[in-house]
């Protein structure tokens, strides 16, 4: 096949594709559409199939927590190997355990015999994958983008999965009500087996090679150290440890029992939740034509919104001004994530973004099972709307805080490119690489937010 270099008078046909959008930047957007789409809707059928086995409340927060205690436990664990073994075939192997848990729980559900215990283990193993597949997954989806082009490829393809999921929600909603949970569950099974396979045709031929370390226990020191070297990321990460514990209490515990004391039933809180789904898509959008010049700054400024959704149901509000809380939130959240991921993107080295990644994933969720489980005792100590009140000052008080990190107020984007795996050619020599250590961003923003 001859080159265009080879054929200077030969004009070459026009790609109807963005230049940043290469082989595996589609294939890991086309795969997380379709993991999206099974696994928002399989978070609704698990709460049904755990009601219609006789269990109650106090049971789904059972099987929700068995599937978030192995994927805090192994984040860590997971982040290393990412590291140390292709991406992909970490991503690949997760989608794999995913898809047999999601299968045999369906066969349980479908089977009428399934108990508390049984549903408990399955989604254990489904967090273990998770707690492998996330961090290979951002680290494979930074080094799969172009430095010119990054913040709207991550713009495009948070839009893609926030819209995923909000489909997914609804279709899974639907389909548990006309077939059952148990089918709803052999989807999404199915759905993690087409996304593995999308992923085990990634191409890594042009990620670099990554020189031995000492071991699992080395490599995760070495990470510690890119963690706590840059005041900006742990900052952040200690920041959202707050703010991601606090929403989690407000959005599982709060925000139901206002939509049925004060707001006449669920429908109201429905409604809010898409509409957040819906802000974070249109916060999407709009990273795709706007690039701050001071990301950070102005990312940590979005999260000062994100308080809004706490006040509105301290008020509370009506279900009016509660879905439009709940909205601009989504917006703001969006500004961050995609600011986030860019920071991270042009700051953190390819060979350790998976290993930073797992720390920023732990930290955010760390504080998850502590504050949902002191959102009871906190509303019967101080009252509800003081507890929530007092959610929104601490939000709004941790986010002024980061303000004063230099760092977060200064770093700025910079020109840049990145090697990556199954893009197009750019043409032209790259620019040089940034300079290791200087200020900027880094990796988690995708858990924060969805």
């Amino acid at each position: 096949m001859t080159s265009p270099a080879a054929s200077p008078h030969r004009t070459p046909s026009r790609s109807r594709r963005p230049e940043w959008a290469g082989r595996n930047y589609l294939l890991l957007t086309a795969a997380t559409i379709v993991t999206n789409l099974g696994t928002h809707g399989a978070l609704i059928a698990t709460t049904w199939a755990v009601f219609e086995a006789g269990g109650d409340a106090g049971d789904v927060g059972l099987v929700a927590m068995a599937r978030f205690a192995p994927l805090v436990l192994f984040l860590l664990i997971g982040g290393a190997v990412a590291d140390r073994l292709p991406r992909h075939r970490v991503m690949v192997a997760a989608n794999a355990l995913n898809c047999v848990s999601q299968a045999a729980f369906a066969v349980l559900v479908l089977s009428g015999e399934a108990r508390v215990w049984q549903m408990m283990t399955l989604t254990a193993l489904c967090g273990t994958g998770q707690a492998f597949f996330n961090p290979a997954a951002e680290g494979m989806l930074m080094s799969s983008v172009s430095g010119e082009q990054a913040s709207r490829a991550f713009a495009v393809f948070r839009m893609a999965m926030h819209g995923a999921a909000i489909g997914g929600a609804a279709l899974g909603g639907a389909l548990v009500a006309f077939v059952g949970p148990g089918w709803v569950l052999a989807i999404d099974a199915v759905a993690f087996a087409v996304a593995g396979g999308l992923r085990a045709f990634l191409d890594v031929s042009g990620i670099p090679d990554r020189a031995p370390g000492g071991g699992l226990f080395a490599d995760l020191r070495e990470g510690w150290r890119e963690f706590v070297g840059r005041s900006w990321l742990w900052s952040i990460v200690a920041q959202f440890s707050v703010v991601v514990g606090l929403i989690g209490a407000v959005e599982s515990v709060y925000g139901p029992l206002v939509a049925r004391d004060e707001l006449g039933g669920s429908r109201p809180w429905g409604i809010a939740l898409a509409a957040y789904g819906a802000g974070t898509v249109a916060g999407a959008v709009l990273m795709t034509r706007w690039k701050p010049r001071r990301m950070l700054f102005v990312g940590t400024l979005c999260v000062f919104p994100i308080a809004l959704p706490s006040a509105a149901l301290a008020v509370p509000l009506d279900a009016a001004g509660l879905t439009a809380a709940m909205f601009v939130s989504g917006v703001a959240i969006e500004v961050f994530g995609v600011s986030w991921m860019t920071t991270m993107h042009q700051e953190i080295p390819e060979e350790k973004l998976s290993r930073v990644s797992a720390y920023d994933w732990f930290g955010s969720t760390a504080l998850l099972p502590l504050s949902t489980a002191l959102a009871g005792p906190a509303e019967s100590a101080f009252g509800r709307s003081e507890a929530l009140w007092g959610a929104a000052a601490l939000m709004t008080v941790v986010t002024a805080l980061v303000l004063l990190v230099p760092d977060v107020r200064n770093l700025t984007r910079r020109p840049h490119t990145k090697e990556v795996a199954g893009a197009p050619a750019a043409g032209g020599p790259a620019p040089e690489a940034p300079a290791p250590g200087a200020s900027a961003d880094t990796e988690g923003a995708l858990r924060r937010n969805g």
